[in-house]
């Protein structure tokens, strides 16, 4: 799966005292050993806010990223393992 990056959010939260407590809340998954992005074998760190590239779907999500990967701009391929959470709290925390 490819996704994007969504820059300037640090400053937002939620109730569950970070986004990557947030992703693990709601993915239903565990927290993977290896940031998702495809040939990283960083710890995943922090709860990026992400969208899908080159899809219709605008919404936002959050996937658990190492913060080099949150960092980085572009298109970046990820794992199609990793469930991505919504990051609209109204669905979720809210």
């Amino acid at each position: 799966m490819k996704i994007t990056n969504i820059n300037g959010t640090s400053d937002t939260n939620c109730k569950c005292g970070s986004w990557l407590n947030h992703w693990i809340n709601y993915s239903r998954q565990n927290l993977p050993t290896y940031c998702p992005v495809l040939g990283c074998s960083e710890k995943p760190e922090l709860g990026a806010h992400v969208q899908k590239a080159n899809s219709y779907d605008r919404k936002w999500y959050i996937i658990p990223l190492c913060k080099t990967h949150n960092r980085a701009s572009g298109i970046l391929e990820i794992s199609d393992t990793i469930n991505l959470v919504s990051a609209n709290k109204n669905e979720t925390c809210g």
